[in-house]
């Protein structure tokens, strides 16, 4: 299992971190690598603008955009071998590179959607560094870990998501973490692959404070931590067919005509382990 590391700086201070997120200040000189051409499935109708691309500072080779724009019902999205490096994918609007270090995901009320969901989003799927898709079994062991703050949302916004993949007809998700304006946070456990979730309070941050989460899935248990506070949940053997894959990212939980309402979501570290 590979171990992915985002390098940042802490009083001049170089720091690996790997496999967990921390609240670091600021995030060090780029990192980039060189990665197979990768087919993307859609095309964006908007041009990539002049806005720093995330890329250069978050190794982004596992993982694939999904931005609110496209067709209805056929969402852009952007390959790995895109999103690499400091000539990566950007978008002023809804995904670039923040003057703070953070890559900053921007996701309307009023976007384009999946042929599954009410809502828009400007979120990363995983993906192999080939630009196949990822998954995996839930007896394995896969850890999603970062440092997030959120300076805006309306209602609420999911930042982190265990997402069923082949497997079944489900096309739910396994557990979501949610961010609330009123600085609530709280995880989203499915019931069984048809639908219904649990939802469990995980604490309370204020609006635009940076906060840790890590998403650990080992061996049919759901480990979640805010914070270095954690909480265990067994996942029912009705998930035991499906594979899944993580996402991170802004999913913003409400929908209107307005297109200037929604989601903002920073992200100061990103791994996967």
């Amino acid at each position: 299992m590979r171990t992915r590391t985002a390098l940042l700086t802490l009083g001049g201070a170089a720091v690996i971190i790997a496999g967990a997120a921390c609240a670091l200040p600021q995030i060090a000189p780029p990192i980039t690598k060189h990665h197979a051409q990768a087919q993307e499935r859609a095309t964006s109708t908007l041009p990539v603008s002049n806005a720093a691309a995330p890329g250069g500072r978050f190794d982004l080779s596992d993982w694939e955009l999904q931005l609110p724009t496209g067709s209805p019902g056929s969402p852009t999205t952007i390959s790995p071998a895109r999103l690499v490096g400091t000539g990566g994918y950007a978008n002023a609007r809804y995904f670039s590179l923040g003057d703070n270090g953070a890559m900053t995901f921007w996701a309307p009320e009023k976007g384009v959607t999946t042929p599954h969901s009410d809502y828009a989003r400007s979120e990363l799927r995983q993906m192999n560094p080939d630009g196949s898709l990822a998954e995996w079994r839930i007896t394995e062991n896969h850890t999603l870990s970062a440092t997030v703050a959120i300076p805006n949302v309306t209602k609420r916004v999911c930042v982190g998501q265990v997402h069923l993949g082949t497997g079944g007809p489900s096309t739910k998700v396994l557990t979501e973490l949610y961010y609330g304006a009123d600085g609530q946070i709280m995880l989203g456990v499915a019931k069984s692959p048809d639908g219904g979730q649990v939802e469990h309070p995980l604490g309370r941050v204020p609006l635009g404070q940076r906060w840790t989460y890590s998403i650990t899935v080992d061996d049919q248990v759901l480990r979640v931590s805010i914070n270095g506070q954690t909480s265990t949940y067994p996942i029912p053997h009705s998930f035991d067919p499906y594979s899944v894959y993580f996402k991170a990212g802004s999913y913003n939980q409400s929908s209107s005509e307005n297109s200037t309402r929604g989601a903002r979501v920073e992200f100061f570290a990103l791994g996967l382990s």
